[in-house]
């Protein structure tokens, strides 16, 4: 018998062995999901999938937190990092009721609980990790180290919200974790909720001990409370586990309400210690101590299906029989395998459930930005293309100055930025929000203040996951970055790409607001900075991923850069790259231009082609600012020294609307593809990043091959602008000399100024090593009214 509790407090031990229970019964059961008759090979599942290690950890926590919205009726939104202990979640959603309600075929029943353990792992089921189909969830947890992150996303601007969050300790050895560790400094305890991470030292990874589970008590005291945080440890590896980790989550609440009570009133602490929770329990607990001779409970083998071949080996599935019974399913099921009134007792009832946690499908919350109108931003090019230069970093600063202005009472707006927003020219975002920081700076500093939406630390990975967890509770955010350090978040975009990419298929979701990358300092530019600066893959790992949920824009200009932000700040379900330059430049299109020119993604130039309505024997292409420039000084000089070859010069805004409209939603029209291209014309492409990008979206288009694509080829070095052109053979020279390769024939000049264009390079290179600057015929070009 199990002593009797000595409080008012429901019990949960008969809730938690039933969450067990189910989750075993998950990963293992096919058929005779309760237990009502002998266990046999033909009830296990052939192909056992998931991980149990963890299982039982999660729904401890989870059960605390069901003791919290009870008992203080708390807003608690969940953030799972180990996402592969999704068997607890699903046991724990099953229990309370929320998969019955979101699909009444998982009824709390025994067909209910059978055809959640049909779906578990199957074909068009539910996947072993969590995901977009699994309500209360915004985080996958496949793959490790960016949880605590989301959650302070989740709980910037959100005053009354308590994100607990389940580190595991296998995923606290990453770095994005490390680094997440210092996200309270930059919470506001006025204006933000709070998250409460629970460290789970289950002691192993896949097949060795964790770092951190080899640390006494005492370390790990001494490292949080030097990141700031007030840890409490709880140990439940004893007989009787849970009642500690309980008080440990009151205690925790009540301390989080008291630091943001004392800052509401005016008391804010300087260096707020928010409450954690480091939960040592077993790996597996509740699994079986020993099978076959090799330890499974508390020892590694318990982390993913410690039984593997229980349909097989007589000697396994008798233990797995064993494991199972133990809970006593009998006890906590009715005969129609309803949960008994005893199991039920402790779990919150309607939308109090954490499961249905309405942050946790943010696009419900979501309200459309007040996006301010672009004319009093737009560069004013009356005077014709070229003849206005402005930064178009600096115009877009200015407009978002104007958005953070206007979302200020709603607070729905943020910019992440690893330190680099003055750098990119958007300081002007500045005179409207500071750079949110909430510990005291003793040295000198510029536009800190706790209240500030500007989020800057140099971790593009915490960048990542504040915008990942505020986007997915229903708000908006932009992050800009160099483009060369982009790529560090290389593995999280593609893990966010297939979240939003599979939340699309799921009926309930509500699509949230598209996550825009803004890549500056592009690596065009970036001859000071050497060759670790000059990196545009950005874009191909992009590329890579699913069509419907991704897009490449290359704005030329500062209007067309307006125009494209405009449109992406209120779009949903995307992840976006804009490529954009911050030094003052020549600017192309006015605003009207720049939007009919950003709506049709690609467009031909009439002012700078020379066929004049005939047939073009060449076709002169450019995506990206520096490519736009010295795709424009090629067609110049071809126009000056060849003026009647005929040539037209096509931009392209939208990289997408080069591809087939049948493998991407943006590919333009085969009618209108061939306006602009022709059918057999050579087309010489100046691209901004790598040619494979280009290559690659040009699949499937009518003869490819005509594609004759220039762009970053791995030639870098600490140079000027000029040499670095020329390095990857995408200078105006180059480029000119390209176009003439297929004129040739047709002009008889074409070959003699192709050998002086190739020579007037070599010169200018030889210049500039002489005197370490570009010769001013370079940096002096402007088009020609």
């Amino acid at each position: 018998m199990e002593p009797t509790r000595q409080t008012g407090r429901p019990d949960q031990r008969s809730y938690r062995r039933a969450a067990d229970y189910v989750a075993a019964a998950l990963v293992f059961l096919r058929e005779n999901v309760l237990l009502t008759e002998p266990l046999r090979p033909e009830h296990v599942k052939p192909r056992l999938l998931g991980h149990w290690g963890t299982c039982p950890g999660i729904t401890m926590v989870y059960a605390a937190l069901n003791t919290l919205v009870r008992e203080r009726d708390a807003d608690v939104l969940l953030v799972t990092g180990p996402g592969h202990g999704a068997p607890a979640l699903h046991a724990n959603l099953w229990l309370e009721g929320t998969h019955e309600a979101y699909d009444p075929a998982l009824a709390r029943t025994a067909a209910g609980l059978r055809e959640l353990a049909r779906r578990y792992c199957a074909p068009d089921g539910f996947p072993s990790h969590l995901s977009p189909s699994v309500p209360g969830t915004l985080h996958e947890g496949g793959e490790l180290g960016y949880a605590l992150a989301t959650a302070f996303g989740a709980a910037l601007d959100a005053p009354d919200r308590i994100v607990a969050c389940v580190v595991g300790d296998g995923e606290a050895e990453t770095g994005p974790t490390a680094g997440a560790w210092h996200s309270p400094k930059f919470l506001d305890p006025v204006t933000g909720g709070a998250v409460l991470p629970v460290l789970h030292l289950n002691g192993y990874k896949i097949s060795s001990p964790t770092v951190f589970a080899t640390m006494s008590d005492e370390e790990l005291t001494a490292l949080f409370r030097g990141y700031g945080w007030a840890p409490r440890i709880v140990d439940v590896r004893g007989d009787v586990p849970g009642e500690p980790l309980d008080e440990a989550v009151l205690d925790a609440h009540a301390t989080i309400r008291d630091l943001q009570c004392r800052a509401r009133s005016g008391d804010v602490p300087a260096r707020p210690a928010w409450p954690m929770i480091v939960l040592r329990s077993l790996k597996g607990q509740g699994a079986p101590a020993e099978v076959e001779g090799k330890a499974v409970e508390g020892t590694f083998h318990a982390h993913q299906v410690p039984l593997p071949d229980a349909a097989d080996d007589p000697e396994q599935l008798r233990a797995l029989e064993g494991w199972l019974r133990s809970y006593r399913p009998q006890d906590l099921f009715d005969a129609g395998g309803r949960p008994v009134p005893d199991v039920l007792a402790c779990v919150p009832k309607g939308t109090a459930r954490i499961g249905a946690q309405r942050a946790a499908n943010g696009g419900h919350l979501r309200r459309p930005l007040p996006l301010p109108p672009l004319e009093p931003y737009a560069v004013d090019v009356a005077q014709g293309p070229g003849t206005a230069t402005a930064s178009p970093t600096r115009v877009l600063g200015d407009w978002l100055a104007e958005l953070m202005r206007a979302t200020a009472a709603e607070r729905d707006f943020r910019v992440v930025c690893p330190d680099e927003l003055a750098s990119n020219k958007l300081d002007a975002v500045l005179s409207a929000s500071g750079r949110a920081y909430t510990w005291p700076v003793e040295e000198y500093s510029e536009d800190l203040t706790r209240s500030g939406r500007v989020m800057e630390m140099l971790s593009e990975h915490n960048c990542q996951g504040w915008l990942q967890g505020y986007l997915l509770t229903g708000r908006h955010g932009l992050f800009p970055t160099y483009e060369a350090f982009a790529s560090l978040v290389d593995s999280m975009v593609n893990q966010y790409a297939k979240w939003l990419k599979t939340a699309r298929e799921v009926p309930w979701r509500a699509p949230v607001s598209s996550l825009t990358y803004l890549l500056s300092s592009e690596g065009w530019r970036q001859e000071h900075n050497g060759y670790s600066h000059q990196g545009p893959g950005f874009i191909n790992n992009l590329l890579d991923r699913k069509s419907t949920v991704t897009g490449v824009y290359l704005p030329p200009d500062a209007n067309t850069l307006l125009v494209t932000m405009r449109e992406l700040l209120d779009e949903t379900g995307k992840v976006n790259v804009v490529v954009a330059g911050k030094h003052d430049a020549a600017q192309w299109l006015d605003l009207d231009a720049a939007r009919a020119h950003c709506r049709a993604g690609a467009s031909q130039w009439t002012w700078a082609s020379t066929h004049a309505g005939r047939h073009p024997e060449v076709v002169l292409a450019c995506a990206g600012g520096i490519p736009t420039v010295e795709s424009l000084a090629a067609a110049d000089l071809l126009r000056r020294d060849l003026p009647r070859a005929r040539i037209r010069f096509v931009n392209v805004v939208d990289l997408c609307a080069l591809a087939p409209p049948d493998r991407h939603p943006h590919g333009m029209p085969d009618d209108r593809f061939r306006d602009l291209f022709g059918d057999d014309t050579h087309v010489v492409f100046d691209f901004h990043g790598y040619p494979s990008a280009v290559h690659q979206l040009l699949h499937g288009r009518p003869r490819p091959d005509r594609f004759h694509v220039r762009g970053y080829v791995e030639e870098g070095t600490t140079t000027t602008p000029y040499d670095l052109l020329a390095l990857n053979g995408t200078s105006r020279h180059d480029l000119a000399v390209a176009a003439l390769r297929h004129l040739q024939g047709r002009h008889p000049g074409a070959a003699a100024l192709a050998e002086e264009y190739t020579d007037r390079r070599d010169r200018l290179r030889a210049e500039l090593r002489r005197t370490g600057t570009d010769p001013a015929e370079i940096t002096r070009w402007s088009w020609p009214a």
